[in-house]
C-alpha cells in the first residue's frame, strides 16, 4: 500500500506543480502569490493522499457481540496477508479489556477465538506473528522469572518467554512457536504442550 500511496501523491504533486509553472508564465506580476497559493494546495493534496493510504491499511472485523473491531498497523498487515484457511482458524476477534492493545513490554496484539496476532511494536513494517491454540494458551499462563506458573507472575510477552519471534512451524506431529526467551511446542499425536524458558523445560500450567 505504501508504494501505491507514494505514486498517487507524486502524481498529484507533479500535476499541480505543472499548473503552477504554466500560470506563473502567464502573469509575472502575480507569480509569487500564485506560486505560494499552489504550494499550499500541493501540500494539502499530498497530506490527503497519505491519509487515504493509512485508511486503506485498516481492517474492520465483526466480533461475536456484533461490535466492529478495527485492526491497524502490523496487526492489520498480518491479517490481510493470512490465507483464507488461517482467517477461518483464527475466527472472530475477541473484545474486552484484555483482548487487544499494547502490553507493558510494548508489544501490540489482537486476540481471536483461535489464536493471537502480535508484533514487537506498532511501527509500520514491524513483523507480526500468529500464535495458535494451545501454544497461545500456554504463553498466556502467568509465570515467574524462571518460567514456572505463578499467580504473582506475568503472562504473554510481559512474561519470561517474551515476545513471539516466529509463526508456527510444523515438523511431523510437532507444532512449534519461538519467543525471545524460549519455545512452546504442541504434539498433536498425544496432545502434550512443552514450554521451554531459557533452555529449561518448565511446567505448562
Amino acid at each position: 500500500m505504501k508504494k501505491i500511496v507514494h505514486r498517487k501523491t507524486a502524481g498529484i504533486i507533479a500535476g499541480l506543480a505543472a499548473v503552477t509553472l504554466v500560470a506563473a508564465g502567464c502573469s509575472s506580476d502575480n507569480s509569487k502569490e500564485l506560486t505560494a497559493s499552489t504550494t499550499s494546495v500541493v501540500a494539502s493534496a499530498a497530506s490527503s493522499a497519505v491519509d487515504d493510504g493509512a485508511d486503506a491499511g485498516k481492517v474492520e472485523l465483526k466480533a461475536a457481540d456484533g461490535s466492529t473491531v478495527t485492526l491497524t498497523g502490523p496487526i492489520a498487515a498480518k491479517y490481510s496477508a493470512a490465507s483464507e484457511a488461517q482467517k477461518t482458524d483464527l475466527g472472530q476477534p475477541l473484545t474486552g479489556d484484555d483482548a487487544s492493545g499494547t502490553s507493558d513490554s510494548g508489544v501490540v496484539y489482537q486476540q481471536f477465538d483461535g489464536g493471537v496476532i502480535t508484533a514487537r511494536n506498532g511501527d509500520a513494517g514491524t513483523p507480526a506473528y500468529i500464535t495458535w491454540g494451545k501454544i497461545r494458551d500456554a504463553w498466556n499462563v502467568e509465570r515467574d522469572a524462571q518460567g514456572e506458573p505463578s499467580d504473582d507472575g506475568e503472562e504473554g510477552s510481559d512474561g519470561p518467554l517474551g515476545a513471539a519471534t516466529s509463526d508456527e512451524t510444523t515438523e511431523g506431529d510437532i507444532k512449534k512457536s519461538t519467543f525471545e526467551n524460549g519455545t512452546i511446542t504442541w504434539n498433536s499425536a498425544d496432545d502434550t504442550v512443552t514450554v521451554t524458558v531459557n533452555g529449561k523445560v518448565v511446567k505448562t500450567d
